[in-house]
């Protein structure tokens, strides 16, 4: 099955690297995107229609269902692409990733139940030289992002963090149940996550119900320090949504109200 893997804010295609070989062993086409608006921009502002447009036109390009992947923001992402494109996702998962109310952005979901700001790596970023983006110093990504991995790959990958253009991060998806609400979803909470705080992945959770849910004890990117308990929550999924492909659906029966038990699931430590 592909799947199309989208990643969060100030990140790129590179923190899915470490579940490239296991997807791939699962019998999976694993697609890596690049989003616009991350790294460098032009004149013009890039928006969540411009970058929902971009991997919605990537998912048309394969031609049979996928499986969308969000980690962090990029969860915002796959939530506009699932309602742009409900026929092509057979399921879209979330890793401690940003399943919004439609019309909802993260801060006013923060303040709706009395998260103290800022919130997460708010209070680092720097403006960039234009002022239309922000960039994470490598010693608070490392801190915020990337605690529980291992010492190397912490710095590592803080240091491979890009400028952000602000209007291709602070962004609400807007969506209908018949649409977006009609698709299967996972969602992977991460317990130690300092940027996007349990509170917020739970109440995420309470507001856009129906999800499965399996928890880790991680930091924001289980990629890196929970990786065994991280694939096996997705390969699991994806197996379940493959199945939902080649299985004819009985008359009656929707996946919009399809609701599996939350599982419990823990991957390497430090």
């Amino acid at each position: 099955m592909n799947i199309v893997l989208v990643h969060g804010a100030w990140a790129g295609p590179w923190v899915w690297d470490t579940l490239l070989a296991p997807l791939r062993a699962a019998g999976h086409i694993p697609h890596p995107l690049s989003l616009p608006g991350a790294g460098t921009w032009g004149e013009e502002d890039i928006t969540l229609d411009d970058v929902a447009a971009y991997v919605a036109e990537y998912v048309r390009g394969l031609g049979e269902p996928v499986v969308l992947i969000g980690h962090s923001g990029g969860g915002i992402v796959a939530t506009q692409v699932t309602e742009l494109l409900p026929g092509n996702v057979a399921g879209v998962a979330y890793v401690a990733g940003m399943m919004l109310p439609s019309g909802t952005d993260f801060g006013m979901l923060c303040d709706s139940i009395r998260l103290v700001a800022p919130v997460g790596i708010s209070a680092w970023l720097q403006p960039t030289a234009d002022g239309r983006g922000t960039v994470v110093p490598p010693e608070a990504g490392a801190a915020v992002f990337f605690h529980e991995a291992a010492v190397a790959d912490a710095v590592g990958a803080a240091r491979r963090l890009v400028p952000q253009l602000e209007t291709a991060r602070l962004m609400a998806p807007t969506w209908t149940p018949g649409r977006f609400g009609s698709v299967p979803r996972l969602y992977v909470e991460a317990t130690l996550d300092r940027s996007v705080p349990l509170a917020a992945q739970r109440e995420m959770q309470r507001r856009v119900p129906g999800a499965q849910v399996v928890t880790l004890d991680s930091d924001h990117a289980p990629q890196l320090s929970a990786g065994v308990g991280l694939v096996g929550a997705l390969t699991g999924f994806i197996a379940q949504c493959a199945e939902d492909c080649t299985t004819p659906m009985p008359i009656g029966r929707s996946l919009a109200v399809r609701h599996r038990p939350r599982a419990a699931g823990h991957g390497p430590g430090r």
